[in-house]
């Protein structure tokens, strides 16, 4: 009997030790699940306002894209008619903002996305642009940018060959000036190629018309002002985009 009791006791108590172990598994268990719970939440809460952010600072440069692109597309088509280098029929010509009205939303759409796409280039090549990266120097790129446009209107060379490769050097000149990457320059290049077909399809479909075009139907200076406009938005782009980066950190 004795050991009939003491056998009962030792299993009792061992019972007794497993159900311990076996609660305090739970409570273990029970109390990590609910860290990762809260380390889930947290990380989750954490990536949603930092995509938000993000989202609004993409938002929020594409419109300054775009709002600089009209800006610019109206000055310097305004610049264009009152040279005469460009014409528009005379039914689209009642005031200036009904002639080639389509004008500053494309030109400012183009920007946006030209604008959007220079430092996301710049980040997929690993290579962030860090030349003259200030405001002062990108107003001096808007600023030459412009000249060039100007030049293309006002000055006047025995042949158009003579002033598209000016308008080549000048705009050259402003890539190696204000940027000097391979991604602008090959940016640059591509931006120029793709508008200037799309102009000559807008020529040909009679949308409007150059004075005297010597490159199929537009003029043979024409990819370099786009070729220049696409490194001044470029340049732009990256400095509201580097902007954004130094508002997040301090964020």
């Amino acid at each position: 009997m004795p050991r009939l009791e003491e056998h009962c006791w030792s299993r009792s108590c061992a019972s007794r030790v497993e159900s311990n172990h076996f609660s305090g598994g739970n409570w273990v268990a029970s109390r990590a699940e609910e860290m990762m719970s809260i380390v889930t939440t947290v990380l989750s809460n954490a990536y949603g306002s930092l995509h938000s952010v993000r989202t609004a600072n993409l938002i929020r440069r594409g419109l300054v894209l775009f709002t600089v692109g009209v800006v610019l597309a109206l000055v310097l088509n305004l610049l264009q008619l009152q040279r005469n280098v460009t014409l528009f029929p005379e039914e689209v010509m009642a005031t200036l903002f009904s002639s080639a009205w389509w004008i500053p939303p494309c030109c400012g759409t183009a920007a946006a996305v030209v604008g959007l796409l220079y430092p996301c280039i710049d980040s997929h090549l690993g290579e962030p642009h860090k030349f003259k990266r200030e405001w002062a120097s990108v107003m001096r790129c808007i600023a030459v940018f412009v000249g060039i446009n100007h030049a293309s209107a006002k000055l006047h060379f025995a042949n158009n060959a003579q002033l598209s490769l000016t308008l080549a050097a000048l705009s050259l000149g402003l890539w190696w000036t204000f940027d000097r990457s391979r991604s602008g320059f090959g940016l640059g290049i591509g931006t120029a190629f793709l508008a200037t077909v799309i102009t000559q399809l807008l020529v040909y479909n009679g949308v409007y018309q150059y004075t005297y075009p010597d490159f199929l139907y537009v003029r043979s200076w024409l990819p370099c002002i786009f070729f220049s406009g696409g490194v001044t938005v470029g340049n732009i782009g990256r400095q509201l985009a580097m902007g954004g980066v130094e508002k997040l950190h301090n964020d």
